[in-house]
């Protein structure tokens, strides 16, 4: 079994917020290309890897396994003695902001600077807006520069990304920015591996998919773009922790979450499960009664239909700068991926019935 974590630390080392993921492209692009047999990437930034099955038929059936490389952020709106004012790109939330250290990706020098989220003391803000969380539109980013120096190398709408580092904890954990959903990306990238010694008849596309965050839109375009057979999204899901303890929630390190619901086709959830048994992968079962909040619900709608899975990596702290999973669900992820793809028969796609 490959070690992932340094992959994965480089990838939550970077930015790549929705709609301007390049940094964290260009890293799976370089770890993809010797695993696959073809990589691109297309219209709206996705980066597609493309490992050949071979089964003798033309066309040859397909299944994508999709993971968002796009990360939460913010973006500058203003400009004000200095001090920047920012709006969120993706949901944040406004609680986790003051004293985050952040990047301003400063597009008048097109350098990085080092900034913090600040907020003004309680007793110079509106009446009654210090005395509890601390709206987005009162926050500032202290850069520390002259209002001389701000104003020549940042512009309205430069983006912001964290800038808290990655930091390998105890128990086999990882805390960082961009888990989500950079923890499935690590988890493809396994598959692949796997996929190296193992047969499979279908071919694979591998997508790293862009804008999920503010829309789903790369995955959605992907899927059109390469009609596949069946799809998986592979994402994460919410981590039991101090206050997160119902049934939605699910512990990480004790393996991933298989979603049953209207975005999963219940043919595809029982290979899935009759694979994870066989070779003991522990799972748990998680309930998407409407929609599943993935790039799934957008990709099986494209064209025809395309029957699809949704699996998961249990995250503590979601959309915060201090994510935690557990590097073992990410290797389970990535090898049941691949068993999955490896079990596939030439007629897989003819036994599907909604039974």
């Amino acid at each position: 079994m490959s070690d992932i974590l340094p992959f994965l630390k480089s990838l939550i080392s970077v930015s790549g917020l929705s709609g301007d993921e390049t940094p964290a492209a260009d890293l799976i692009k370089k770890q993809w290309t010797p695993l696959v047999d073809d990589i691109s990437q297309n219209n709206l930034a996705s980066v597609l890897g493309l490992k050949q099955g071979t089964l003798k038929k033309s066309p040859r059936p397909s299944v994508m396994i999709a993971a968002h490389m796009d990360a939460i952020g913010m973006m500058v709106t203003r400009i004000v003695d200095g001090f920047l004012q920012m709006t969120y790109i993706g949901g944040i939330d406004s609680r986790v902001l003051p004293g985050t250290p952040v990047t301003v990706h400063a597009s008048g020098t097109k350098e990085d600077l080092y900034g913090v989220i600040v907020m003004p003391p309680a007793n110079l803000l509106p009446a009654g807006e210090g005395s509890g969380v601390v709206e987005m539109r009162y926050l500032l980013i202290d850069t520390g520069l002259t209002p001389n120096e701000v104003s020549k190398r940042v512009r309205v709408g430069d983006r912001i990304s964290f800038g808290t580092e990655a930091v390998e904890m105890s128990g086999g954990t990882v805390s960082g920015h961009s888990l989500d959903n950079r923890t499935s990306v690590a988890a493809l990238t396994v598959c692949l591996e796997e996929l190296q010694s193992k047969t499979h008849l279908w071919d694979v596309w591998a997508v790293a998919s862009s804008q999920e965050e503010v829309g789903g839109y790369g995955a959605l375009t992907s899927t059109f773009q390469k009609r596949p057979t069946i799809a998986v999204a592979v994402d994460v899901t919410f981590g039991k922790g101090t206050g997160a303890s119902n049934y939605e929630t699910f512990a990480i390190g004790k393996g991933v979450t298989l979603g049953i619901g209207p975005s999963i086709h219940p043919y595809i959830y029982k290979r899935f499960k009759e694979v994870a048994e066989r070779v003991e992968i522990p799972f748990s079962e998680e309930t998407m009664p409407e929609y599943s909040s993935t790039d799934a619900d957008d990709m099986q709608l494209q064209a025809e239909g395309v029957p699809m899975m949704v699996m998961s990596i249990p995250l503590r702290y979601m959309h915060t700068p201090v994510e935690v999973i557990a590097m073992k669900d990410v290797q389970r992820a990535g090898r049941l991926l691949a068993e999955f793809v490896a079990s596939l028969e030439a007629d897989f796609i003819e036994r599907i019935v909604w039974d």
